[in-house]
């Protein structure tokens, strides 16, 4: 039991979970920053687009290292891939966001670009860290998005040709 535990959270000691978990740390800080300056200076319409800009900075921020997990407890290369890219994305967004945020001329655009750079220093672990998946341990990707170098949507699976009969598990 103990050892099933231990495994679950191998994730946790990864460079690249513990950088995704700092810049969740700080997407709260700036959050929580943020959002007094907005309800300060805007009103209306512009204070509800502010605050949902800070609201998915912080969202995204917390997507990124449940699909690290994700993708460190299922070894298949495709859903790692898959992973990868919801990952990829989110990052993006939070970069996205605190560009949009620069608009409304608020207090805390350094620490808009303090987190800009975090996701700058994350990228970097995030390119090594999908480096490492292993392209071998995969399942045709039937959709065409996520299969290794050399493996197409339409190939033959090996493993349809394993003879399977039910009766033999009942």
């Amino acid at each position: 039991m103990f050892e099933e535990e231990f495994e679950m959270d191998n994730h946790k000691k990864l460079p690249v979970f513990q950088k995704a978990m700092e810049i969740v740390d700080l997407a709260n800080k700036i959050a929580d920053f943020m959002n007094d300056s907005i309800e300060k200076k805007l009103k209306d319409t512009e204070l509800e687009m502010a605050k949902s800009y800070v609201n998915d900075i912080v969202a995204n921020s917390y997507i990124i290292p449940a699909k690290i997990a994700g993708a460190e407890s299922g070894g298949l290369y495709d859903l790692r891939m898959e992973n990868a890219a919801i990952i990829r994305k989110a990052a993006r967004e939070i970069s996205t966001n605190c560009s949009g945020l620069k608009m409304f001329d608020l207090d805390g655009f350094d620490y808009l670009s303090l987190l800009r750079e975090e996701i700058e220093q994350f990228r970097i672990e995030f390119a090594e860290w999908v480096k490492s998946f292993d392209q071998w341990d995969y399942i045709i990707d039937r959709w065409g998005l996520f299969n290794p170098p050399g493996v197409n949507y339409d190939d033959h699976d090996p493993d349809d040709d394993i003879p399977f009969d039910p009766k033999d598990f009942l």
